[in-house]
């Protein structure tokens, strides 16, 4: 178990921990202080063999005293992926990763979708005699409506293997944000990298945690919230949403959970000055 909020267990679920883009490409408005800054507010996170910037790629299973919710479901296997390292894959961690957490696909309840975004859907589904089904045949799968408008106007790979067989099995829900499950989850508007992007609430015996989704990618942003990240579909609004975030989560002194943090990605926020900082668990 990764950690507890009060009644509610977090498990990490696991896909991917490797390097991913040069962080000049993820951070294109960065500067010359780039590198200092990751160094100094995202140790490790930059991998000095290859110059590229390790992210994990995983979701967390929540075990809550009434459901059982997995937030985001990586890459998958089989999918189409623009990033070679994502097309095609064939692996074994992430179900792992499930059943180190005492959990089946059976057992789920929601898969929860921060966004629409390939390494965030994949195993929403799976390919079984070449067709894609739900990978969790008894969850109700919760897809932000704006992303779903959006995406499903001009519907691409990712859409068709990993979003549209779970509507088509009348899995789907369209969510937006202040949707609760139960009473210890609730979705946060955080919009900009995608239309309906949301991250996740969780509050519980008067502890709270937040998933960020891909509100940040690294914990230098919260040094530098202005940075813009290049997969972001509205720049502008993305670092109103990640200092809105980050304002809210150090004031309320809650448990931040960094999706594409640096492992353990947990950790608070403190607020330092016109910015934050990082302060790791």
């Amino acid at each position: 178990m990764l950690c507890r909020i009060g009644e509610v267990e977090v498990w990490r679920i696991l896909e991917i921990n490797a390097p991913f883009l040069t962080p000049e490409k993820l951070f294109p408005t960065a500067g010359p202080e780039l590198h200092h800054v990751l160094r100094a507010h995202a140790p490790g996170q930059l991998c000095e063999h290859s110059g590229k910037l390790i992210l994990p790629i995983q979701g967390f299973l929540l075990k809550t005293p009434s459901h059982v919710i997995l937030v985001d479901a990586c890459v998958g296997n089989d999918k189409t992926a623009s990033h070679a390292d994502w097309n095609g894959r064939s692996d074994g961690r992430f179900m792992a990763a499930l059943t180190a957490a005492g959990v089946t696909p059976d057992d789920v309840d929601y898969v929860l979708c921060t966004h629409l975004h390939v390494d965030h859907v994949g195993w929403n589904t799976r390919l079984e005699n070449g067709k894609w089904v739900p990978t969790f045949p008894k969850a109700k799968y919760l897809l932000p409506a704006d992303d779903v408008a959006h995406y499903g106007a001009e519907p691409g790979d990712t859409y068709a293997e990993s979003v549209l067989p779970v509507i088509e099995a009348g899995q789907a829900e369209e969510v937006r944000p202040g949707h609760c499950l139960g009473d210890h989850v609730r979705l946060v508007a955080t919009p900009g990298h995608t239309p309906g992007h949301v991250s996740v609430l969780i509050h519980s015996g008067g502890a709270e945690a937040l998933i960020t989704g891909d509100a940040l990618h690294s914990t230098a942003q919260c040094h530098r919230p202005d940075w813009h990240f290049c997969f972001d579909d509205d720049p502008a609004l993305a670092v109103q949403s990640r200092v809105a975030l980050l304002e809210d989560s150090a004031e309320a002194d809650r448990r931040v959970l960094g999706s594409h943090f640096s492992l353990p990605s947990v950790g608070r926020v403190r607020a330092a000055g016109d910015a934050f900082w990082w302060e790791p668990e």
